[in-house]
């Protein structure tokens, strides 16, 4: 029986460089009364942060009575805390919408977050 080199690394050989080459901007909510009874939720940018983009598909929502599809991606972080779905990450111009946050190997190392591009306005 062969075994794959991946099966015989150990777990503590550290990710090869450039793996997480992409710069993230992660983006706070700012929630402010709208002085109608409601909230206004802003984002402000947060801390830089590193990590890989892997597109995953596409999903289909239904917005403005019509189907829409939107891109999902892949979005591999080094583990920290306090990072939760109602944060957006920006890679540039573009946004993404958190939908979930999972630690992928359950010791902290890596948070892979499942994210939905956001459409850009129109300028």
């Amino acid at each position: 029986m062969s075994r794959t080199p991946e099966a015989t690394m150990p777990d503590t050989v550290p990710r090869a460089i450039g793996t997480r080459r992409r710069r993230l901007v992660l983006e706070l909510p700012v929630d402010e009364p709208d002085g109608f009874g409601g909230i206004l939720r802003r984002y402000v940018a947060g801390p830089v942060l590193w990590g890989a983009i892997e597109p995953v598909g596409a999903v289909e929502r239904l917005r403005g009575g019509r189907d829409d599809s939107v891109a999902t991606h892949r979005i591999t972080l080094r583990g920290r805390t306090g990072l939760t779905p109602a944060m957006r990450l920006a890679a540039g111009p573009r946004r993404f919408a958190i939908r979930t946050i999972v630690d992928s190997d359950e010791r902290g190392r890596d948070l892979v977050c499942h994210v939905e591009a956001l459409s850009e306005a129109s300028p």
